[in-house]
């Protein structure tokens, strides 16, 4: 593995959950990763951020690690689970929950039932 690839599995074995995103989880520099952001911390969820801007080898090392074109990028419990469009779509259809929950990982219930009714 490279360097890079080692870094990445390093912080996704470390972290339950993790972003790589624009930016950080308080100050997302792009509107997908403020999206996946907005939904992780609005649902109480206890993720490390990567901010790829800061990190050219993990930018370009993210993409080639998850054979996933675009970021941002999440991981759960070591398993790549999609960019905003999925996470949008299991948020709302509540695949999300159950991902969270089958892996033990703590999030604000209520809040998530909240995302659905405003955006039913």
């Amino acid at each position: 593995m490279t360097d890079a690839a080692d870094r990445i599995q390093s912080t996704i074995t470390e972290n339950d959950v993790v972003l790589y995103m624009k930016g950080t989880k308080e100050m997302p520099q792009c509107g997908f990763s403020s999206r996946v952001a907005g939904v992780l911390n609005y649902m109480g969820v206890n993720y490390a951020d990567v901010n790829v801007l800061s990190d050219d080898d993990i930018r370009q090392g993210i993409k080639d690690f998850s054979d996933w074109p675009t970021i941002p990028q999440l991981y759960v419990k070591g398993e790549f689970v999609g960019g905003c469009d999925i996470i949008t779509e299991m948020t709302l259809s509540g695949e999300l929950d159950q991902l969270f929950e089958d892996n033990g990982v703590t999030f604000d219930k209520d809040a998530a039932d909240k995302i659905r009714e405003a955006n039913g």
